[in-house]
């Protein structure tokens, strides 16, 4: 097998987040992704490392028998998506409870396997879900027409106008479509990525369930000489298709923003349009940056309601994305909780009331549905603006036991006075900071639910909170995203009690083991020095370094079973690591 090669093949299966298998006729297996289980594909493969094999889609040859005869999205096939819409909405659901469990059953320990797999929760809805869209300004084609949507499949330039797209409300593509339409008029130009020239960059539309307010905020440069930048991209590129230099729009940037504005307010909603707003992002980064925002119509925020809470939110908030989805999601994490919590009377919560800890708690929702039921909850986020959000909405909802705290996880929680009975974790995709982990399991709280939006680094965190005495007691999935790869992951977890232990007789003498090295195991040092330093050091090594820190080992631990062995000594760099480990420990 060699990159460039062709292979055709049925998809086995499709492994979160969205990697399709086909296996060869010599038993090799190729990822394929945005397949569906049961497709009969042709693939181009683009890479190959250490003996695995990644193939680009080409083309579906034959569909899978899982699809049904619903067409999907007219986006479908460009826009990169919503990989399942073909798929009847329980074989969705099916699909992604399976690839769940298995990455589950994968990392929990095996005496640890009888725990409550719950399957998964649907979407309340299935179409127009999304309470957020993040769309971008570019063109179909080199030098096409402009156009307002998502990235092209496997393109990184190339954009799919989506005024059709169906995980969002008609609101949504009346708004997408009215500026689309605006700017192409005016011939404005879109921000190029590569010469780093133009003006629009991106439209975010963020819509309330609840309420039906809308809030629009567009996304530019500060590259405000309209003619200059369509002149200049006219010359590089050389192009008589139009006359863009000619034609761009000669008024002056707040010209053009009230103009787009009255055409937005011109049109007509089904919900409240709240708040128009500009900001600025001059970041060469295709990320949305705020650099200054202007409210040109109404306000910089609205209201969205959930279970039975009001929520102030800003352009820039973190919130779940769908908001009937949340609902059922932090229900689910509530459930879990059950029993840990007081009753909710004053009496009950005076003498039982515990402390929350909810980290890595955005705009402080899952801190105000535990607020009735608790002492006190105390958030932590990084994200500013979030945190005066929290505050805010917790003062909106009259609740007063929230202090909620700006900052990274992994140094704030050091400076909480604070101990907590019960821990609440939603991090972002990427899962927990090895370092931020350490420091929360050594709280040894009774309890704690884990929220993932990525499966992957879910297991990956299961795999050490396992290692440190928690066990998996109930998981249960939640579809917060129809039609995509993505689903969101609820776990409880339990300390292990002493009562849960076999008791059993040892000689900790025989064992070689002091109350030195109790503190850590050999493979907790190992652990350790391997994810701080990057290095790899033997059991031999830590023994030679404890004995220099005055740390007991067995007297004949490690060493050579030959009476003239010679014994390779710990290098400088593995000492200094060890000893690192050590003082991490307290050992030392």
């Amino acid at each position: 097998m060699k990159k460039g090669q062709i292979i055709e093949g049925v998809i086995e299966r499709v492994d979160f987040p969205n990697k399709g298998i086909i296996r060869t006729e010599d038993g090799r297996q190729v990822i394929v992704k945005n397949t569906i289980p049961g497709q009969k594909v042709s693939a181009s493969i683009n890479k190959i490392r250490k003996g695995k094999a990644e193939g680009r889609l080409l083309e579906v040859l034959e569909k899978s028998p899982l699809e049904g005869d619903k067409t999907g999205c007219v986006h479908a096939g460009e826009c990169g998506g919503c990989t399942y819409q073909t798929l009847p909405y329980d074989r969705q659901l099916e699909m992604k409870a399976e690839q769940v469990k298995k990455l589950m059953d994968d990392v929990i320990d095996q005496e640890n396997r009888d725990y409550q797999f719950l399957g998964i929760k649907e979407s309340p809805r299935q179409t127009g879900y999304r309470n957020k869209m993040e769309f971008s300004f570019g063109d179909e084609f080199k030098d096409g027409p402009l156009a307002l949507g998502m990235h092209k499949r496997g393109s990184f330039y190339d954009i799919v106008t989506v005024e059709n797209c169906q995980i969002v409300d008609e609101d949504f593509r009346k708004i997408l479509s009215v500026t689309l339409a605006y700017f192409r008029e005016k011939n404005i130009t879109y921000y190029h990525k590569l010469r780093h020239t133009g003006y629009l960059r991106h439209l975010l539309v963020r819509k309330a369930v609840k309420t039906g307010e809308i809030l629009v905020d567009l996304v530019t440069t500060t590259q405000t000489d309209f003619q200059g930048i369509a002149g200049a991209q006219m010359d590089e590129v050389k192009s008589t298709l139009n006359n863009a230099q000619e034609n761009a729009f000669a008024g002056t940037e707040e010209e053009l923003l009230e103009g787009w504005k009255a055409t937005l307010l011109a049109a007509e909603y089904k919900g409240i349009m709240t708040g128009i707003l500009h900001t600025r992002n001059d970041n060469v980064a295709d990320t949305v940056t705020n650099e200054g925002t202007d409210v040109l119509y109404g306000q910089d925020f609205f209201y969205e309601e959930l279970l039975g809470l009001r929520f102030k939110i800003t352009p820039f908030s973190f919130f779940q994305t769908n908001s009937l989805g949340a609902e059922v999601l932090y229900q689910t994490a509530r459930e879990f909780i059950g029993d840990a919590l007081p009753s909710g009377t004053d009496a009950d919560i005076a003498e039982h009331g515990k402390i929350v800890f909810d980290l890595y708690s955005g705009t402080g929702t899952i801190a105000q549905m535990l607020s009735p039921v608790a002492k006190k909850v105390i958030g932590v986020e990084i994200i500013e603006e979030a945190v005066e959000a929290a505050k805010e909405n917790a003062q909106l909802n009259g609740l007063h036991n929230c202090e909620f705290i700006a900052g990274d996880v992994l140094k704030v929680i050091d400076s909480i006075e604070e101990k907590p009975d019960y821990i609440v974790l939603d991090p972002p995709r990427d899962g927990i900071n090895p370092k931020a982990l350490e420091k929360i399991i050594r709280y040894n709280v009774p309890q704690m639910v884990y929220i993932s939006c990525k499966p992957t680094s879910l297991a990956r965190d299961l795999e050490v909170l396992q290692a440190r005495g928690y066990e998996v007691k109930k998981i249960c999935c939640v579809d917060m995203f129809p039609s995509t790869v993505h689903v969101e992951t609820v776990v409880l977890l339990s300390q292990q009690k002493p009562d849960d232990t076999i008791e059993i007789d040892l000689d900790l003498d025989e064992l070689d083991a002091t109350s030195a090295e109790l503190k850590a195991t050999y493979q907790e040092i190992k652990d350790y020095v391997l994810k701080e330093f990057g290095l790899k050091v033997s059991s031999l090594y830590i023994s030679q370094v404890k004995r220099k820190c005055g740390i007991e080992v067995g007297e004949n631990y490690n060493l050579s079973k030959s009476e003239n062995a010679r014994v390779p000594q710990c290098p400088k760099e593995k000492e200094d690591a060890i000893k690192a480990a050590l003082k991490y420990y307290a050992m030392i």
